[in-house]
Parts: structure tokens; sequence; C-alpha cells
């Protein structure tokens, strides 16, 4: 619970009038009924008195254009969605449950002398008139400066109940800067719905995020107390619907749901993988990252019963799914940049350089805590990038920003998407002395981005091993090692000043080892 003698409360709902404009059928793909606290049964017929409401759901969305060569996701391609529904029912809101301003590929990258840090989500998200977005863990990666001007820069509402804005010890609500004036980011927000001649119905949100991601310009606050107390402030503001959108783990949302009966449905985040699972409270429904699906929810609400009815379907995205034209030169126009960048490394972005059966784990908690598939494959690849052999390859787990997965038809820009950094690869002969605490260190460090990705270690019962053998304390051993490590951030002692480095041989530009993407496409093209 947040320290009261910090903060000052600044407790704030939003109100926003949307007239409705009439019923229409519901929008033409399979949906299935979940229950609410609310919810009659879907057999009996509706009355006439009703109000229909859609909600269309992403989550975790990192890239806006279309991934996998084309074939799925694309921001455009929700916006033809969302558009389409939104012409035939007013009533209905285009929602993010957090995690968007990062990692992505073109996050990275310098436009007018500034990283991009998310601008290209904001001005995509505008340009598809989003409603309402909340925090995931990723907002806070970037630096706070960046985070005001992509709120700043944002034309949709924001809603959290338990993310404040740390400055020393004092603690303050996030806030939007518009024309001047500063607007607190509210802890719960609501819509009313103009029903009939005489009768309103209210949508009530609130939203809660994941304390994973410790920064000093943020404070987390509980997220069961806070979600309890904005449901108690929405019915107190006579909510007739009261909506989550969260960015929890799953056990995490099943909490808030069952520890609040007045919630009628959540809307979140931060697993990746679409579902929908009832409770003994209201039903979660998370869609795929990357767009990969949206969720579309759709409210019919009863004026005279006050029962409401929730129906969901899962809209897969896909190269079948247009894109909306205003929305599509807004993507292209990133695009370009990005084309322009990657092209300096490979020829082809979009050239297939693998397909794998299996899915390919980018995801950041595995990366930084245990050997991934993919972690193995890069650092294989490492170890393959120079003309002549080495021992072994280590590369650190926080290199990999992807937070996804890879699978079927890999193309170079997919190598690029997981390690947007780049860099080149080191060919570094150390002792084994220093190679073994750097084994350790690595090991010792699982959970963060220091954990080290590895090809042709293991250890057994405490004993590393090299190719099979034990590290031998006085030999020297030839690693490849990515070039980040050897800049004493992650492992502070790994420095070409420590006396265990013997030598450094660094790649020429013809080489492979010159970017670890390009040795990473070039060794995935052989197999």
């Amino acid at each position: 619970m947040k320290n009261t003698t910090l903060l000052q409360r600044f407790k704030s709902s939003f109100i926003v009038y949307k007239p409705i404009y009439g019923l229409f059928l519901m929008f033409g793909l399979f949906s299935f009924v979940v229950s609410s606290c609310k919810t009659t049964n879907v057999s009996q017929p509706q009355k006439q008195n009703t109000v229909t409401i859609k909600l269309i759901q992403v989550n975790d969305v990192y890239e806006i254009s279309p991934l996998g060569g084309g074939k799925y996701g694309g921001m455009a391609r929700v916006a033809h969605i969302s558009d389409s529904i939104k012409r035939a029912f007013p009533n209905s809101y285009l929602v993010m449950a957090g995690d968007f301003l990062n990692p992505s590929l073109l996050g990275t990258l310098k436009v007018d002398g500034q990283r991009v840090k998310g601008r290209q989500m904001i001005e995509v998200m505008n340009a598809m008139d989003f409603d309402l977005a909340t925090f995931g863990n990723h907002e806070f990666d970037i630096k706070e400066k960046e985070l005001q001007q992509r709120l700043n820069e944002s034309t949709f509402n924001w809603v959290s109940a338990n993310v404040f804005q740390k400055n020393g010890e004092s603690l303050d609500v996030f806030h939007t800067i518009k024309k001047g004036d500063s607007i607190a980011i509210p802890e719960t927000l609501y819509y009313d719905l103009n029903a009939s001649n005489t009768s309103k119905v209210r949508i009530g949100f609130f939203g809660v995020t994941i304390d994973s991601n410790p920064k000093d310009f943020v404070y987390y606050s509980d997220y069961l107390l806070e979600s309890k107390a904005a449901v108690n402030t929405l019915e107190m503001s006579g909510s007739d619907i009261i909506i989550g959108l969260t960015h929890l783990k799953l056990a995490q949302d099943v909490m808030v749901a069952e520890a609040s009966p007045s919630i009628d449905f959540m809307m979140g985040g931060h697993e990746h993988n679409n579902m929908l699972i009832p409770t003994k409270g209201a039903s979660i429904a998370k869609a795929d990252a990357n767009a990969k699906s949206v969720y579309v929810h759709t409210l019919v609400y009863n004026l005279d019963s006050k029962k409401l009815v929730i129906s969901s379907e899962l809209v897969s995205i896909t190269d079948k799914v247009p894109s909306l034209p205003r929305v599509q030169k807004v993507v292209l126009k990133w695009d370009a940049i990005l084309e322009q960048e990657i092209k300096t490394v490979v020829d082809n972005p979009d050239e297939v350089i693998f397909t794998s059966e299996d899915f390919l784990d980018a995801t950041d908690t595995p990366t930084r805590s245990i050997q991934t598939n993919l972690g193995v494959l890069i650092a294989q690849a490492m170890n393959e990038s120079f003309n002549t052999p080495v021992d072994g390859a280590l590369v650190n787990g926080g290199s990999f920003r992807l937070d996804d997965m890879l699978q079927g038809d890999i193309v170079s820009l997919d190598i690029f998407r997981v390690l947007p950094f780049g860099g080149g690869v080191l060919k570094v002969a150390l002792t084994g002395t220093l190679l073994k605490q750097v084994l350790d260190f690595g090991l010792a460090k699982a959970g963060t981005g220091a954990y080290l990705q590895r090809y042709g270690f293991n250890q057994k019962m405490g004993v590393w091993y090299i190719n099979n053998k034990p590290i031998n304390a006085s030999q020297t051993y030839d690693v490849a090692f990515s070039d980040y490590l050897l800049k004493g951030f992650d492992i502070p002692f790994l420095t070409p000043e420590n006396p265990g480095v013997i030598s450094i041989y660094k790649p020429l530009e013809s080489e492979a080892a010159y970017d670890i993407r390009k040795a990473v496409i070039s060794y995935l093209k052989t197999l």
C-alpha cells in the first residue's frame, strides 16, 4: 500500500460522453459467451431495451508491421478491423493492455538525432484512433524523459491505479502535458453512453500493472489493493459495467477478478498467448502478442433487468485482412526508415533464411534465466562466424530484445528484431581461470541481462566443461564473445585490461562476425 505521507493521492475519473446511434447485428465472426457476474442466460431472447458495446483488445504489441514475411500481425490490419467495427457500432473502444513502447527494432534507431523509443508506436496508435491504454512493464524500459514525450504525444486516454511517478522521496501520478496543461492519468475512467432519451449507461475502466520492472522514477503500489479501491471508486461513481484493463501475470489477474465481484470483465496482457479464462469472478481475456490476433468483446446490457451478456471473438490477423490506408501510410513511413538501416548489413530483410518447426524462444524471462533453443542457436552462430575455429561462444541474455517466439519461416528481419543493437563478435583469448570466473558470474546472474547464453560449455557437479573436457585454469582458450560483454557493463571484471585477457581479435567488415546479426543470418542459411 502506498505511503500516504509521501503521496498526495489524485483520485480522478474522466467522463467521456459518447452517443449511441442504434443496434446492429454482431460483427460477423463466430463468438462464444463467457460468464459475468451480471450475465443473464443467453438462451433467452434479448429484450429490445438494450445497449451494445464493443471492446477491441490488443496487448503486448512491439512491431507495427506484419511479421513472418508478412503472414501475420500488422497494426494497419488491426486498424481495418477496428474501423469496420466502429462504423457499425458507435459504442466501440479500441484498447491496449500494456507493453507497446518497447522493445522494438525501430525503437533502437536514431531519427533526427534522437532514439525513436516508441515514437513510431504512438504515431500509429494515434492514427488508429485508440481510445484507452494502460502501462505494461516494458513502458518503463525507456528513460523517464522519453516516456514523458510519448505520453505527451498520445491522443488517447491512459488509465492506471497502481503506477506512480517517483521523484526522490515524493510520489505523484503520471501525467500528460497538452498545450502547456498537465493532465493527471486517472486511476479510473468511465464513459457515459446515451441509451435513450432518459437513460444512460456508464462503463468504467481501471488499470493495474505488474511490478516486474523496477526503475528509479517508478513506484508500484500493491496491484490487488489498488484494484479493489478502483472498483470501489467506480461503484460509487455509478458505473453500470466495470472493466479491468490489466498487465499482470495470469495468477495475479485471477486474484483481482475473484477479489472484486463487481468486476464484469478483464482484458489483460503479459502472457503473449491468447486465452479466455473463467474465474469465480470475471473472465480474463488476453490476445496473442504482436497483434497476431485481437479480441473483440461484445457487451449487451439490458436497461430494464440491469443484466449483462458478454461474448468474445478471437480474430486472427493474417495477410487475408486488409490494411487501413491512413494507418498503412504511417507504417510505410517507418518501414522505409527501418529498411534503410537494415540494408547497411543485409541486402534483403525479407529473405527467408531458416524454417523452424519448433518455437524459438526469445522471451525475456527464459533468455535471462535458462539456456533456450534460440540462445544456443545464436551462440552457435557466433562460434561458426570466424575463419578459424574457436572453443565456444558466450552472449548476454539481455541483448535479446524480442520478448516473443519465432516459428515457421524466419526472415533476416526477425534476427534484427531479436538483436536490435547489433555489435560485433570478438574472438578473445583468455585464461581458463578467467573463463571459469565469467561462467560462474553469468550463472549467478540468472534472472538478469548478465545471464549468459552458451555454446560449447556445460556444467556438471559444479565443474565447468568446454567441449566435454574440464576447463584447465592454466590453459588459454579462444572464445567468441558479443562485444558488449567486453565493455564491463554486465560483467564488471571482464574488460580488455583484465590480466586474464591475453588478446582480442576484432573482425574485419568483410567477415560475418563483424555484426552479430549477419553472423546469425549467415549461419542459419547453412542449416
